[in-house]
Formats: structure tokens, sequence, C-alpha cells
């Protein structure tokens, strides 16, 4: 497949034109990125701690291999972010290429593999982080070498960011970059994290680049009372009052709106179905079945339920240590996950007046995530993508979707940097197979592997490379 791939841009004059004359071994490439990734795998960068240092000393050590110079930027020296970069003629703005290289931990006894092993089998590789994120760190490293080793002529400069702490420690990584070195990664354009790939019988079906993600903004209800024996019921009680509260925040259907990246998700997804999908892909918002939509999705598609609203998912409940002791407080974990242009503070504001006990208090976690728009659909660096993508992967519907989770995206997007998210590709089957990221048995296609960094250095030719 990657030989045939690359025989097919051969042949199309729009690829010759973004330098499509080197003639990559496409199979031997493929082999080192894949070796780099079990490396990368085989070194435990789980956060707590992180220890991602000895990440980006590999990744230092491997850009040296081919005479690109790196630096090391740490707000602890311990967990420190890469930064490289391969001049352009400065024609036009950088572009920047972004992935993590902490990790989330693992339980060892669920695993069948090492999740440290790098594990290669059946065409599988097998580790934390094939897909969430080195698998994209693998892919930056990649598209530097090969343009280095091809003295490539660019427009733009190229940098590559190797970032530490993306797992819910940002304060190491993106957050101190862009608050103290972002003179280091400043771009037009941003690829990182975030997008996935469904895999057909034959051949991708669906292209998805993630262009918008939702911002957290998790509280915690906090209800108050007096203090007593089971044995005699109060009117406070703070266990009741808690049950009250989450029960109410749990059946809450949050107001329903769209934005530039659902809309066109939703108009694009009804353009590649049928029958029932397409009617209520095209009628999302149409106020006479929208109800009808919406408690379809809520059943069978969850995920189309959240894109479309403020979503508000009770996760934790906490009150009282022995059964005959009422507590004097209770409290329980809301998940909030907003949408982009959410008033936080009128959105807390209603969950108080639904709530309606002056007993419970709205508690709202610290912010780690800013606010970001969607990334436009109608760029110079969507448009490289869809073509990219098209040529690639001819029969595939290239779809812009919203992230229900949260990545180092928003920060970049919030300085304003149109950001893209893209990934693996996997089959349906796969997807469903617990086999995910953060899930136990964390596993990637070496195919999937080779045709990210395909992409990658399709996509810097054709928006970055001197025609």
């Amino acid at each position: 497949m990657p030989r045939l791939l690359a025989v097919l841009f051969l042949l199309c004059p729009t690829a010759l034109l973004a330098q499509d004359e080197y003639l990559i071994d496409w199979d031997a490439v493929g082999e080192e990125a894949i070796n780099h990734l079990v490396n990368l795998i085989q070194i435990d960068t789980t956060n707590p701690p992180g220890n991602e240092t000895a990440a980006a000393n590999y990744v230092k050590a491997a850009l040296a291999e081919d005479d690109i110079d790196s630096e090391l930027f740490a707000l602890d020296p311990d967990r420190a972010n890469l930064v490289a970069r391969i001049n352009g003629n400065g024609s036009k703005r950088p572009i920047l290429i972004m992935g993590h290289t902490d990790v989330v931990g693992v339980q060892r006894e669920r695993w069948s593999e090492d999740p440290f092993g790098g594990l290669r089998k059946d065409g599988w590789i097998y580790g934390r982080g094939t897909l969430d994120d080195k698998d994209n760190v693998t892919a930056g490293l990649m598209l530097l070498k090969l343009l280095k080793r091809y003295d490539v002529a660019l427009d733009r400069d190229i940098i590559f960011l190797a970032e530490s702490g993306e797992e819910g420690t940002p304060e190491v990584g993106i957050n101190y970059m862009v608050a103290n070195h972002w003179d280091k990664i400043e771009a037009e354009f941003c690829l990182a994290e975030g997008g996935s790939n469904i895999l057909g019988d034959y051949g991708v079906t669906v292209f998805g680049v993630q262009t918008a993600e939702k911002k957290p903004r998790r509280a915690t209800l906090v209800a108050r009372g007096t203090a007593g024996h089971g044995s005699v019921p109060r009117v406070d009680n703070p266990v009741t009052a808690l049950a009250r509260a989450v029960a109410k925040m749990g059946d809450w259907r949050t107001e329903m709106r769209l934005n530039d990246t659902t809309r066109t998700y939703f108009e694009r997804m009804a353009l590649m179905s049928s029958g029932e999908d397409e009617w209520r892909y095209r009628n999302v918002d149409n106020p006479e079945f929208t109800d009808e939509i919406q408690d379809w999705f809520l059943e069978n598609y969850p995920y189309h339920y959240s894109v479309l609203r403020t979503s508000v998912v009770p996760t934790v409940v906490d009150g009282g240590f022995r059964r005959n002791v009422i507590p004097s407080e209770a409290s329980a974990i809301l998940d909030i996950r907003m949408l982009p242009d959410e008033d936080v503070d009128a959105f807390y504001d209603q969950m108080r007046e639904i709530i309606d006990d002056p007993n419970v208090e709205i508690v709202p976690e610290r912010i780690y995530r800013p606010e970001s728009l969607p990334s436009p659909v109608d760029n110079e660096m969507f448009q490289a993508i869809e073509r990219v993508a098209g040529r690639m992967y001819p029969d595939a519907s290239i779809i812009p979707s919203m992230s229900t989770g949260a990545t180092d995206m928003a920060q970049v997007r919030a300085m304003g940097v149109p950001s893209y998210g893209i990934g693996a590709t996997r089959s349906i089957e796969e997807i469903n197979s617990g086999n995910g990221a953060h899930s136990d048995n964390e596993r990637v296609s070496e195919e999937s592997v080779v045709q990210l960094v395909q992409f990658v250095w399709y996509t810097i030719m054709d928006i970055a490379a001197t025609r």
C-alpha cells in the first residue's frame, strides 16, 4: 500500500506541483518510522510524573543523525519540551507540527502485552502512546528528517514541537511554551493530534480532521447540612440535597446549537449517508424534528448528542463515612464540556437556577485550557488537507469534527493559530474493540503509522514547498 500510494502521487499533476519529484522508498522510511515509534513506546513517560526529558533526548539524538539542530525548553528539568526547525525562504509564515511525549497511566494486569514493550505482532504495534500521541511525535520527527535529507526548498519554516504535559499538566508543556517561548513556535497554522480515519472493507471511508474542541469547565457540587444520627431524618440532609442536584444536572437537556465545524460536519455526513441517517443529519437543526432527532442521538449515537451542546455528566459522588451517620457535607463532580462559545459564568448561573437549593454550592475547577474558537474550514491549510486526503483516499469523505475531549491545540488556537488534528486509520471494529487511546492494549497498525507519516509529508509538500 505505501508503495502504491507513492506511485499514485507521482501520477497526479497536482502532486507534482508540490515537489513530489522525490522518489521516497516508503518501505524503508516506513520501517524507520515504526522503529522510532517502538523506541519511543519503550521510554516510559507516564504522566504523572512524566519524565518526558528522556523522550525529548531520544528525539534530539534522532534528529542529530540527519544534522538537524534542536533545543530543549523546560520548566521542570525532567519534563523538557523539544523544538526543532527546518528553515524556508520566509516568503510565507511557518507551520507548526506538534505532538506530546507524555502518556496516561496503565493497569499492567489488564494488558495482554507489555504496555511499554513496543511489541510488533501481526501488523500491529502495542503499547501506551501508540495512538496518543507518540504516533504524531514520530510523524513530526520523520517529516523533519525527510525535509533535511532531500534538501527540500520551502516557502515556510517548518517547526516541530515535541511537548510535555498534555495529559493533565500543561503548565510544564504548552502553557510554558506559549507563555515563555512563543517566538520559538509561533506559526500561521498547526497540525497536531485529534483526528481519526475510518477504514472500511475497501479502503478509508472517512477522513476526520479535528477543527474544534469543547472547553473543559468541570465543577464540584458541595451540599452542606447538619450532621446527625442516621436514625433521625433531617430536612437539610446533605446526601438528599446532593442526590436531587445530581439528578437535575444529569437530566438537564442543555441548549442545542451548531457552529461552523459541526454544521459542516453534519452537512458532509448527510452527503455520505442514506435513508434515516441522511434525514437526521439534514434536519439536525430543524425545529420541527430536532427533539426527535436528539432523542435518537442520545440513545444511539451519544457523540452526536454531545457535539451539539454543552454537556453535563455526573461522574463522582462522595458522601458520608458510616451507614448510621448523616454527614455534614457531600459532594459530586460534574464533568462539564462546554461549547467553544459558551458563556461560562452565565452557564453556572443556569445551573444554580435549576438546582435551586441554597445549601448546594457550585465550585468550579481550575481552568487549564483556554477558550478557543473553531478553526476555519475554508483557508489554505484546510484546503491542502482536503487535497492530500482526497488523493490518498479517493473514496473517503473529508469531515471536520469537534472533539468532545481536549487537546493542547486549545492553547495554540487561543493564540490565533488555526489548528487541525489528524490521526490514525482504524476500522469500526477496532474502534469498538477497547484497544484505543487510554484503553488497555492500546495499539496501532503498522500501515497506519506509515500512512500518517506520508500524509504529513505530502501536506507539507502541498502547502510549504517552493513551487
